[in-house]
């Protein structure tokens, strides 16, 4: 079973990943130093988003 990701943290991950394609990859340590860059909330948030895109990434790349 995998975790469940809030509707925030989706859209939050799909607008980044539309807008900055080239920011993001498949590597989480990556993606969550790019997301320095931004203002999130929390630390958990970043996390939460970075995964996600990481998820994202994999996804689009298999």
């Amino acid at each position: 079973m995998g975790s469940i990701r809030t509707r925030q943290i989706k859209i939050i991950a799909k607008g980044l990943i539309r807008r900055y394609p080239e920011l993001f990859s498949n590597d989480f340590e990556k993606n969550k130093e790019a997301l320095a860059e931004f203002d999130l909330k929390s630390k958990w948030m970043r996390n939460k988003v970075a995964g996600y895109i990481t998820n994202l990434k994999a996804k689009e790349n298999n």
